[in-house]
């Protein structure tokens, strides 16, 4: 049996969102919920069908995919949101669901199981109007062989 590692990749993709919140205590960028810290978050403005968007800038077989949500104020934002994977950067709706956030409490971290789909990229969604896609971190999860050689060379 082949040992296997599984490794967070997203800090190896490029984020972007359809909006961007500027104000209060500081600018919500999208590389902010990929920069390994829970405490500076992303956020878009508050629009019709929002999402934010990872490149991970190759395809992947994802193992799961972890949301922090944010621990002060509007922890219920992210209800309902959809996690995506696929290989469609212009149209973020025809990528496959791999989950439903139904609710993540206020600064804590849900997984979400998406069983081997193949894409390069990793969209949170909010469908209707008057919506704000807002989080503080994500983790993307492949497995790969346990050879430190071959993790090391996979960027």
């Amino acid at each position: 049996m082949k040992a296997e590692t599984e490794v967070n990749v997203a800090s190896w993709g490029t984020a972007n969102q359809s909006t961007t919140f500027y104000g209060l205590d500081h600018d919500w960028y999208a590389q902010n919920a990929v920069d390994g810290s829970n405490y500076v978050c992303t956020r878009t403005e508050e629009q019709s069908d929002p999402w934010w968007k990872l490149d991970l800038k190759k395809m992947y077989s994802l193992n799961r995919v972890t949301i922090t949500n944010r621990l002060i104020c509007c922890e219920n934002w992210i209800d309902g949101a959809e996690i995506r994977i696929g290989n469609d950067s212009s149209n973020v709706l025809g990528n496959p669901v791999c989950a439903t956030v139904s609710s993540i409490p206020a600064g804590a971290t849900n997984s979400f199981s998406c069983s081997g789909m193949k894409g390069r990229y990793v969209i949170v969604n909010i469908r209707g109007t008057s919506k704000t896609v807002t989080f503080c971190e994500m983790g993307v999860y492949v497995i790969f062989p346990d050879t430190a050689a071959e993790v090391k060379d996979i960027p």
